[in-house]
């Protein structure tokens, strides 16, 4: 779920485009030259990482073949869910709703908040189907007005520890750290990555790299997308000084910057899933570690022979 969520899939932002939009308008290009730009770079930082990953699966389920067992037998005092003809059109109409929303998202160009609320209303309104379909009108509404209730509270348990645990390194990042500490607070994650960019030397191939490395630098803060302006403006930069293609660099920064701070080998940036999934956040970014350095290596290496 991690690695094809907050990797693959934030990574690319193909329908809702909110990430290559934030890297374009800071690159000065069209975010439909950042997702051109990206499919190679993403597709090779997404089959190496998830191969990678597999392996690794194997390898552990070899040492313990018992790590995958979860006993999954329902008592016989739990009640046991009534499948109906209604259970099974939903369950064909539900996949197709979404895919509906995908289409709307490219045939009328909708991106940004509005894929976003166009998404979330859907799940609403499958969900209000569903209760209300179960049987009586009046019990079905107070249902989906504790299913909203419950919502809200599963919210707050996954994300108030990133209050806590991300606090800290908000501290370093720019806008959040002025709202913290007032007026001329340190922006401490990107004087690292401007003061990278001053020492580099202004060729093709090393300006990949330490475009790279910035990448991983303003992703330590834990939201990936807070970084999507700085590698977008110095990809600007960089391709001026070495004549680098711009689309190409701007793009490696965007899926850097998301697979490290989208949250895949921070702590702080994986609870969510961790939570949802019930294992430890450093656990799970442990995991994720090996998987995700093997890809960025290989989108960089991609990368140096598309600039």
């Amino acid at each position: 779920m991690n690695l094809f969520g907050h990797g693959i899939g934030l990574s690319s932002d193909f329908f809702i485009q909110g990430a290559p939009s934030i890297t374009a308008k800071s690159a000065g290009i069209g975010p439909t030259d950042i997702m051109v730009a990206s499919i190679p770079i993403w597709l090779t930082m997404s089959v190496v990482t998830i191969a990678v990953a597999f392996f690794m699966f194997l390898q552990d389920l070899k040492l313990d073949p018992q790590i995958g067992v979860v006993d999954l037998a329902v008592s016989e005092t739990e009640s046991k869910v009534k499948i109906t003809t209604f259970s099974y059109v939903m369950a064909v109409v539900t996949p197709l709703a979404f895919v509906l929303d995908v289409f709307f998202m490219i045939t009328l160009n909708i991106v940004g908040g509005d894929a976003t609320a166009l998404v979330g209303g859907t799940a609403i309104l499958i969900m209000t189907i569903i209760l209300i379909g179960k049987g009586d009108l009046m019990d079905s509404l107070d249902e989906i007005t504790d299913k909203f209730k419950e919502g809200f509270i599963f919210a707050i348990k996954i994300f108030a520890p990133v209050i806590v645990i991300g606090g800290f390194f908000f501290l370093g990042s720019g806008q959040i750290a002025a709202r913290i500490l007032g007026e001329g607070a340190p922006d401490i994650l990107t004087d690292y990555g401007m003061y990278l960019a001053g020492i580099v030397p202004m060729a093709k191939f090393p300006v990949v790299i330490i475009q790279a490395l910035i990448a991983v630098v303003t992703g330590l803060d834990g939201s990936g997308f807070s970084g999507l302006p700085l590698v977008g403006s110095l990809a600007q930069t960089f391709s001026v000084a070495t004549g680098a293609n711009i689309s190409s660099l701007a793009a490696l920064g965007q899926v850097v910057t998301i697979w490290v701070g989208g949250g895949t080998i921070i702590p702080w940036g994986v609870i969510p899933v961790a939570a949802i999934c019930n294992v430890k956040p450093a656990e799970l970014a442990r995991k994720n570690l090996i998987p995700v350095l093997s890809g960025l290596v290989a989108a960089v290496i991609v990368t140096m022979f598309l600039v």
